[in-house]
């Protein structure tokens, strides 16, 4: 066959490499020119032309299989250009190691330093959970022979290797997984092994140099990777610390200012002389909730008394030298040494941070000095003060102007109403106590315009009429109120009597005198400890009363009954007078009446429901009848 017949089928071996057409087709040349029966030379050419296109078709073909790989791996080197997250970029390393080498799996394992083995990070092709779940000791498995010679190991069948140790639970997975051929290689960063990369198919397969290779260039980007994600995690580590360490700084700064500025706006109320309430204000404003000021005995200041009992968390926030909470309140100790001055409540405010803490407590410092200087002030005023009132009870008329005028230039008006207080220990023993007794009426005319000095066996107080109830009702309570917290104060039972209220020296003396008698009537009645003034003692404030206001007790005792008579026209008051004087015999009474004896009975009924029915008791059987008589003596 000469050359021209020859050119057929070597247009057709071009045409085959041009399409990329399968090795068998290359063949099937030769093979239909002998079925044409063409010469042994141009068989031998087609022979020699087809060993050649071959050569040229494998070429060609590593070439691509070269081109796919370098693709892969710029892809590759691209994802780990952009993207961050590791777990994108590893999975796409699996996946391109299984599509390159062909395999029916691919997987990545890693160190799990705190549990000290080894654990599946990545699969791609995987089917079984307890092959995805899988967990290797150290030096176990195909892949623990990796990481002990930092070498690529490839099996075309695991189950017979024996070049590395098998255990249950390996072999359990890779069995569950069906696998058969694996190459592992390891993942290596400065020297040493961080990982493995393996590539697994489920059929018998020897993996040539140039697979191992390809794999091994995708365990270094895996590595890289690796590496980029623990660099990029501490530098993120890094600033999430130093951005706490700004936040923190400047929180400190802010709370360094804050606290400055509170200390000036304190300090400055102080020096312009600000009561409590004005701190209190301030201090509530700063922290943006609501404060209480509590004097040693829980009395309030400033602000509204709260209802929960303090008395533990007040105790707490001595020993302990700091505010503390107490349910939804904040409670910190007024103290000066060893001294409780008051308390210091806060509510609103469940959570305070250490900055607010400390602001508060240093509101409680500066409401410590604050009643310190008042105090200071209020013992030197009250010693003067007292020095007035021992002269107004000594010798009233003596120079009445004179004392008048001393008291205003103290700030005490004696030209108004004030009360008088008369207070002694229940049980009279010493000087010492009586110094107590002063020391506690100090405390409880703290913070008002009232006068205290001790006189004579008792101390007396001047109570102005601003600062208590008008009217007898009021005299009665702020006696019985003074007794109770002057016995708190003093911490024994203290007896309280009030005289008239009362204007100018002479009257205030006459009042002083008065409550003193009501005093002493106290104790002999067996009510000492009490306060009472001489109204409330009935007949026996009017007997010991000074002016004996004798209208006021017959209108005190018989007012319902007069004014029932004003209104109906009736003659209860005058029955009531029979019956007592008839010894409380119905028959006489209604003799001296003229009337029937119904008749006194009934107006009796009525007496009885206007008042009270304990009328005929002993006590106040004395006392009605005493008003009566004073009553018919005064022309009634």
């Amino acid at each position: 066959m000469n050359d021209e017949s020859a050119a057929p089928a070597l247009r057709r071996l071009l045409d085959l490499l041009a399409s990329g057409a399968a090795t068998e087709d290359f063949a099937e040349v030769l093979a239909d020119a002998r079925r044409r029966g063409a010469p042994a030379g141009v068989l031998a050419e087609i022979d020699d032309a087809t060993w050649q296109a071959l050569r040229v078709h494998r070429t060609l073909r590593q070439h691509r299989r070269r081109e796919a790989e370098l693709t892969a791996l710029f892809d590759t080197a691209g994802d780990l250009a952009a993207s961050r997250e590791l777990d994108t970029v590893l999975q796409a390393i699996v996946r391109r190691a299984r599509m390159l080498l062909g395999t029916d799996t691919a997987y990545l394992t890693l160190p799990d330093e705190a549990a000290g083995d080894t654990y599946m990070r990545v699969t791609d092709g995987s089917v079984s959970v307890l092959f995805q779940t899988l967990r290797l000791s150290l030096g176990d498995g195909l892949g623990g022979l990796v990481a002990q010679t930092a070498r690529p190991y490839a099996t075309p069948d695991y189950r017979t290797d024996d070049r590395f140790r098998h255990t249950g639970t390996i072999d359990a997975g890779v069995l569950d997984e069906g696998l058969v051929a694996i190459i592992g290689v390891p993942l290596l960063l400065g020297g040493q092994v961080i990982g493995v990369l393996f590539a697994a198919d489920r059929s018998p397969r020897a993996f040539s140099p140039e697979e191992v290779a390809l794999l091994c260039t995708l365990a270094a980007h895996a590595a890289i990777a690796l590496d980029t994600a623990k660099a990029l995690a501490d530098t993120r580590a890094a600033l999430a610390e130093l951005n706490a360490a700004n936040e923190l700084v400047r929180a400190h700064s802010a709370a360094v200012q804050r606290a400055e500025q509170a200390h000036d706006r304190l300090t400055d109320l102080v020096l312009r002389g600000a009561e409590v309430p004005d701190v209190a204000a301030a201090v509530a404003h700063l922290l943006g909730g609501e404060i209480a000021v509590l004097d040693a005995e829980g009395e309030p200041l400033a602000g509204r008394a709260p209802v929960a009992e303090l008395a533990a968390a007040v105790a707490a926030s001595r020993a302990e030298g700091r505010s503390v909470r107490h349910e939804r309140l904040w409670v910190c100790a007024v103290l000066a040494g060893q001294d409780t001055l008051g308390t210091l409540v806060l509510r609103g405010r469940p959570d305070l941070d250490d900055a607010d803490r400390r602001l508060f407590e240093r509101a409680g410092v500066v409401t410590a000095l604050l009643l310190l200087l008042r105090r200071s002030v209020a013992e030197t005023e009250n010693r003067v003060r007292g020095e007035l009132l021992t002269d107004l009870l000594t010798a009233p008329e003596r120079d009445p102007a004179g004392l008048t005028a001393r008291g205003r230039r103290l700030g005490v008006d004696l030209a108004r109403p004030h009360l008088v207080l008369v207070a002694e220990p229940a049980n009279r023993t010493d000087g010492a106590e009586r110094e107590r007794l002063a020391g506690a009426a100090r405390r409880y005319l703290f913070g008002s315009r009232g006068v205290g000095a001790e006189h004579g066996e008792a101390v007396v107080l001047l109570v102005p009429e601003a600062e208590y109830a008008a009217g007898a009702e009021g005299a009665e309570e702020t006696a019985r109120q003074a007794a109770d917290r002057l016995a708190r104060l003093a911490g024994f039972p203290v007896t309280v009597g009030a005289g008239r209220t009362a204007a100018g020296p002479s009257a205030l003396a006459a009042s002083y005198a008065e409550g003193l008698r009501c005093v002493r009537a106290l104790r002999v009645l067996g009510r000492a400890g009490e306060g009472a003034s001489a109204r409330a003692l009935g007949f026996l404030g009017v007997l010991l009363g000074d002016g004996h206001d004798v209208d006021g007790f017959v209108g005190g005792v018989l007012g319902p009954l007069l004014d029932y008579d004003a209104r109906r026209g009736t003659e209860l008051v005058r029955t009531l007078r029979a019956y007592f004087d008839c010894g409380g015999s119905l028959t006489r009474a209604k003799d001296e009446l003229h009337v029937h004896v119904n008749t006194v009975v009934q107006r009796l009924d009525r007496v009885e429901a206007l008042l009270g029915k304990d009328w005929h008791e002993p006590e106040r059987s004395l006392e009605l009848q005493l008003a009566l008589r004073l009553q018919l003596l005064a022309g009634g």
